[in-house]
């Protein structure tokens, strides 16, 4: 009885540990920092593809295409990415589930040396079709680690450094944009010669985590609850915590494992149809629809336009758009080092209302700069403060609250929704965010300004705080909204594990 109760009085603490920061750096590195370089580094040769496009095809059909169509076949160069996004997200539940989080993380890096490859060779071969097919590949690598790295992270990572650890992936895909906007300087990578290697320069961060991830352990929640191995399971924890004190990290595994009717992971049907979760589904499907049509893809389609507006020079321009990437970077790493102190809805309100807010300026200041030239200005600062706005929270903790909203036979379906959800509404605005704005003008930004009101209210009413709280304490935070008895969520059964002591030897019952 009393060694019971001495149990039940055992405190994790919660270091930073060398080897959690490893790992949070390197799978982010070789994964959320190419998701975010792909995004932007189409920009800056995007004449150069346009005029490779154009002779290849004179060349092999003899046929002089029109802008137009040279036009439509770059656009497919940009929006399929998003199109292989959303394919390697529904492929994220069977493969983590097979895998493991860290096996699918290292399985998927021969899609970026393949995809790359294509691009990188695609002049020297004058094959178009080359860069299409490499973009879409990396497309699908991209949609798969967006959701697996953050899911990785988040159950490699002790409650209290939870936040901190899975928004760092948030602060690579910053610094991938700003890498391809640097790179893509007149100066350095962004001349005719040079655009096939800009594209390619993929591989060599992948090629980076392909040689240390392996070494990583699995995780740990992953080797107990879905693979009862609990020998593997204490040696992950020893390797992640050092000498902590596991105890009780590996009871509320256990506890979770019972709380589980089965330990296999549920289909994405599966998930729509399970009442006890109707609420964060419906959480993710807002925050990560709400984060990708909250205007930041068009914010940065229409940057230089607006930036030319405000009256720099045209070779200035491609400077300027360098200094908002490194806005974005400095945002993601305040919002990275703030939300273990302030939460999470802090920063998701926060984020979404100051870029409705922002929003909302750029159409005044889009009607009325004419009249009043200084309004030039004024909307500068208002595409600064969105995409500041976006990158302290609304960039990163959806993918963080995906992870902590559900548990273990759950989570996996669960990224494979919010990933789809995501890439769909990403495809969406870059899709018909040009005929929107010349539909609607600059009033087409008063829609983003009420779908980020929207998010920002619906996380004050519905989404609770996740902060310092373990799985199972959020799943029962949601079952009174699901009409869901508490105690329905937990034990179904007991999982028989060996009694361990505070630093994860084996004991005796």
């Amino acid at each position: 009885m009393a060694e019971g109760l001495l149990v039940e009085k055992v405190k994790i603490r919660t270091h930073l540990t060398k080897s959690l920061l490893a790992a949070a750096l390197l799978s982010s590195f070789g994964s959320s920092l190419l998701y975010g370089y792909n995004l932007a580094v189409v920009n800056s040769p995007a004449e150069y593809i346009k005029k490779f496009y154009n002779e290849t095809l004179i060349e092999d059909f003899g046929w002089t295409p029109d802008e137009n169509f040279i036009t439509v076949l770059y656009s497919l160069t940009v929006s399929i990415f998003a199109i292989g996004g959303m394919i390697g997200a529904l492929l994220v539940s069977r493969l983590v589930t097979r895998y493991g989080r860290k096996g699918t993380l290292v399985r998927a890096t021969v899609l970026v040396f393949i995809g790359g490859a294509l691009m990188g060779f695609s002049r020297a071969c004058r094959m178009p079709a080359m860069v299409i097919i490499g973009r879409f590949i990396t497309g699908v690598h991209s949609g798969i680690c967006l959701s697996v790295v953050p899911m990785y992270l988040g159950e490699v990572a002790p409650k209290s450094r939870r936040g901190f650890l899975s928004l760092i992936p948030s602060i690579h895909i910053c610094l991938g944009v700003f890498l391809a906007q640097v790179l893509g300087l007149s100066e350095l990578l962004g001349k005719e010669e040079y655009w096939p290697l800009l594209l390619s320069l993929v591989v060599f961060p992948t090629a980076i985590q392909l040689m240390l991830l392996p070494w990583f352990p699995e995780s740990p929640r992953y080797l107990l609850i879905e693979k009862g191995n609990i020998h593997a399971t204490i040696a992950a924890l020893k390797w992640y915590r050092k000498n902590e004190n596991i105890q009780v990290e590996v009871e509320e595994m256990q506890e979770e494992q019972r709380s589980l009717s089965s330990i296999e992971s549920v289909s994405v049907w599966g998930l729509l149809i399970d009442r006890s979760v109707r609420w964060q589904v419906i959480t993710i499907a807002v925050v990560n629809i709400g984060m990708q049509l909250s205007g930041i893809d068009a914010i940065w389609f229409y940057t230089n336009e607006i930036f030319r507006n405000a009256g720099i020079p045209e070779s200035y321009i491609q400077y300027t758009t360098v200094g908002t990437g490194a806005i974005e970077v400095i945002s993601g790493m305040l919002g990275c080092f703030t939300i273990e102190r302030l939460g999470r809805r802090p920063l998701m309100i926060g984020g979404f209302f100051f870029m409705g807010l922002c929003c909302f300026g750029i159409t005044i200041t889009a009607l009325f700069q004419v009249q009043l030239p200084v309004l030039r200005y004024v909307s500068v600062a208002c595409v600064v403060g969105i995409i500041a706005g976006f990158c302290i929270g609304p960039a990163g903790v959806p993918f963080l609250i995906t992870a902590e909203l559900f548990k273990q036979s759950h989570r996996p379906a669960a990224y494979s929704v919010a990933g789809c959800l995501n890439w769909l509404s990403n495809f969406t605005i870059g899709f018909v965010f040009p005929f929107l704005e010349i539909s609607m003008g600059p009033y087409c930004y008063l829609i983003f300004c009420g779908i980020c009101l929207g998010v920002a209210l619906y996380t004050f009413f519905i989404i609770p705080e996740t902060r310092n709280k373990t799985f199972m304490e959020i799943s029962q935070m949601f079952a009174t909204n699901n009409n869901i008895d508490k105690e329905e969520l937990t034990s179904n059964g007991h999982l028989n594990l060996t009694t361990m002591n505070g630093y994860g030897t084996l004991g005796r019952h």
